[in-house]
């Protein structure tokens, strides 16, 4: 396509924001100038690891595994934040950062991202708890968010094998704000709902890079995915939305998300099954299906007739 930038073309910048006395880390990729994007896109994190990791991976011989890298080149100004107590951002309150915390971080963010670069309702991708914390941000925003997509999501948290076996832990949870992060907790990632749907090279890049940043992570969104769900309400996401559930995918079972998916108010949206997925989508063999899908939801044409 001849209107796809090259790589060398895409520039970086770090950016900081304060909330309150919380310094968030932003980052940024862009080809050319951030200026007259197709649109600007949000990537928000999970559970137990920063956002530069998920989001701009680099592995030797695996082509784009950075997703900021291959939406960048097509056109669109990308982001991601790193939530208070992950990465580079502040880690100094005694809280654990729980997913109506990483909600506030996400408006703080946003205030400064529409600030700089003068641009409306953003485009949002959150996964696993970033799922949840991206809703939650979405339906006390609802203009600032034009489209979303929830990888990896979860409603009330019925049927999910994997938070089933997290609960054991609960209490352990409950009596502490940071739990410990090594390399195996990394590979565990991978390993628990169906081995080989990541090669292990991109697994072990993911490693080093989580754990180049954090050596023990907030406890808040588990405490939340074991215990306070449903946090988010479907009634009060307004946005155009897109639900990507991997084909194995322990965190929600295929039905906890159609009863959300279909009580969701705008009649533009969708709900994607994705073939040979299982958790984390852009470190998976098919993480190329998954940009495309959402390429796809982030490019389609808005519609011109309501109906009424």
């Amino acid at each position: 396509m001849n209107d796809i930038a090259e790589l060398s073309q895409v520039k970086s910048e770090d950016h900081w924001t304060n909330k309150g006395d919380v310094k968030l880390f932003m980052f940024e990729k862009y080809a050319g100038t951030p200026a007259n994007k197709k649109g600007t896109i949000l990537f928000v994190h999970g559970s137990s690891m920063a956002s530069q990791p998920t989001f701009d991976l680099k592995v030797p011989g695996r082509p784009w595994s950075s997703v900021m890298d291959w939406f960048a080149v097509r056109g669109f100004d990308c982001w991601c934040v790193d939530m208070e107590g992950y990465g580079r951002s502040s880690k100094h309150r005694d809280i654990n950062s729980d997913i109506s915390n990483g909600a506030d971080d996400l408006t703080a963010a946003t205030d400064y991202i529409m600030k700089l670069r003068n641009c409306g309702p953003l485009l949002v991708y959150g996964i696993s708890s970033g799922a949840l914390r991206a809703a939650l941000f979405a339906e006390r925003n609802p203009d600032r968010v034009s489209r979303i997509a929830l990888d990896a999501f979860v409603w009330t948290g019925e049927g999910s094998p994997t938070l089933a076996e997290r609960k054991k832990k609960l209490p352990e949870f409950i009596a502490k704000n940071r739990r410990p992060l090594n390399r195996a907790f990394v590979q565990s990632i991978f390993d628990r709902d169906h081995p080989g749907t990541a090669d292990q090279p991109t697994i072990d890049a993911f490693a080093d890079a989580i754990l180049a940043l954090d050596d023990s992570l907030p406890t808040g969104t588990y405490v939340d995915m074991c215990s306070r769900l449903p946090i988010c309400d479907p009634a009060k996401l307004k946005a155009a939305a897109i639900i990507m559930r991997g084909e194995f995918d322990g965190i929600a079972s295929f039905d906890d998300l159609i009863k959300y998916f279909c009580a969701l108010p705008n009649p533009d949206k969708q709900f994607i099954v994705m073939k040979g997925i299982s958790h984390a989508s852009f470190q998976q063999k098919n993480y190329m299906m998954v940009y495309q899908i959402l390429y796809n939801f982030y490019t389609q044409p808005e519609p011109v007739y309501t109906g009424h």
